[in-house]
């Protein structure tokens, strides 16, 4: 995936606005894949991963999180697909599937198979208001509730036909779907996505655009704001935690620090002045103290304004609407604390 696709003009700025307001789409197929089977494939899987997968059944999908047993620290965030209770497949972050896999292989019964299949699918998220009509004008069911999905079959305008996943699913906190099909089918289900999508004003949009519309959303990024050093009671994922089950990995780390009240805790930053919040940068109280730390940083073209996320200290007194500062490189930059989302969701 680029940073931004050369030669539509206006750039990350152009392809944020267009899924804000109209329709984008993403190729994601650096997203890992696996699959796990077998029978009570869903239930081994539940004791492994944090969210619940018994609050959903077959054609539902969930966002849920692998948790180091020992520490609770996120090894990986991920959605979990259940097309049967015995078989489930699973999303996770590209640089983080090897190590998901091999984690749920090594603890997998003998009647489970885990089953990575990076390089078998494509994946391309079709994000924004109109995103239903486009997917309805190439002949995909569109109708579906958020956080489900579908299985069909797709004619490419050459006469072939395949199969096609359509989920309600994506990480722009606008309504939107995420297309996994085999690869040989990828390019014609691209061009078909973007020539039925003309009329709306589609863009495809790159890793900048998919940066700045998770952020404006609040929504964490593996390797920054979710982390082995950072769980999801710091980060503000504890509502993707079955806290009532018996059994996930780290879950005696993560209730215990949950009782216990996590020593820090994930805020949104908006900048109060002219300046972009970067991550790793100290975020400073009205005396210079040290309390904290930005974990993620941006632009963002929906409010014309830095916005970044952030770790702050816990028992400060912080809160919606503190003014704090964020030091640039030497030179205080002016900041109001939030609580995410910058900007409001239409995913559902």
């Amino acid at each position: 995936m680029p940073v931004e696709y050369p030669g539509a003009g206006g750039g990350v700025l152009a392809e944020h606005l267009s899924v804000r307001k109209a329709v984008g789409i993403f190729d994601v197929s650096h997203l890992g894949k696996a699959t796990v089977s077998g029978p009570g494939a869903a239930g081994f899987l539940n004791s492994c991963l944090t969210n619940d997968l018994d609050r959903i059944g077959p054609g539902q999908a969930q966002y849920t999180l692998c948790c180091d047993d020992a520490s609770g620290g996120v090894v990986d965030d991920l959605i979990a697909y259940v097309r049967s209770p015995d078989e489930v497949l699973i999303v996770p972050n590209a640089a983080n599937t090897a190590e998901v896999v091999r984690r749920l292989k090594a603890a997998a019964p003998g009647r489970i198979e885990v089953a990575e299949q990076h390089m078998d699918f494509v994946v391309l998220a079709v994000q924004g208001p109109k995103s239903a009509d486009v997917l309805a004008g190439i002949g995909l069911p569109a109708d579906h509730n958020y956080m489900s999905f579908t299985d069909t079959t797709w004619q490419a305008p050459s006469g072939a036909s395949g199969s096609v996943i359509v989920c309600r699913t994506g990480y722009t906190g606008e309504h939107g779907y995420e297309l996994i099909a085999p690869s040989e089918a990828g390019p014609a289900l691209w061009d078909a996505v973007l020539r039925a999508g003309a009329g709306y004003g589609i863009r495809a949009a790159g890793l900048g655009a998919r940066d700045t519309l998770r952020t404006e959303m609040g929504y964490p990024l593996h390797g920054q704001d979710l982390s082995m050093d950072i769980t999801p009671t710091q980060a503000r994922s504890g509502w993707a935690v079955g806290w009532d089950k018996p059994a996930f990995w780290g879950r005696t780390a993560l209730l215990t620090e949950k009782e216990a009240g996590a020593a820090r805790l994930l805020w949104g930053l908006r900048a109060a002045g002219r300046g972009i919040v970067r991550p790793h940068l100290p975020v400073l109280d009205g005396s210079g103290t040290v309390v904290g730390e930005t974990t993620s940083g941006t632009f963002s073209p929906s409010l014309r304004v830095g916005i970044g996320l952030a770790l702050l200290n816990r028992g400060l007194g912080i809160a919606d609407g503190s003014e704090l500062q964020v030091d640039v490189r030497g030179r205080p930059l002016p900041v109001t604390v939030v609580k995410p989302p910058f900007v409001d969701s239409h995913v559902r």
